[in-house]
């Protein structure tokens, strides 16, 4: 159960002022709070598999494999300008 003195504790952490009637009231609020979370508890969760996130995500990303790459000549083929086997690009600084 949150007493007055734990809503003071907390508000004192957070650099909070508050009202006798705001402490009341959080106290409340939270008491509320942490008793929703305990009925949790209750729950049986024992044939529940553990997941790290509600939907079936699975990685998009492809395998990385070593394949066959493009000629230099062809990559550099519609290139603007180019040094030896290289795109050359204007010199920003």
């Amino acid at each position: 159960m949150i007493n007055i003195k734990d809503v003071e504790h907390v508000a004192l952490l957070a650099r909070l002022s508050l009202s006798e009637e705001e402490k009341m009231v959080y106290a409340r609020q939270l008491g509320d709070i942490l008793g929703h979370a305990r009925k949790l508890q209750d729950l049986d969760t024992d044939n529940i598999p553990p997941t790290a996130h509600v939907l079936p995500l699975q990685n998009v990303f492809r395998e990385d494999r070593v394949g066959e790459h493009m000629p230099v000549d062809k990559v550099l083929a519609n290139a603007p300008d180019r040094q030896d086997n290289f795109f050359k690009v204007p010199k920003i600084i």
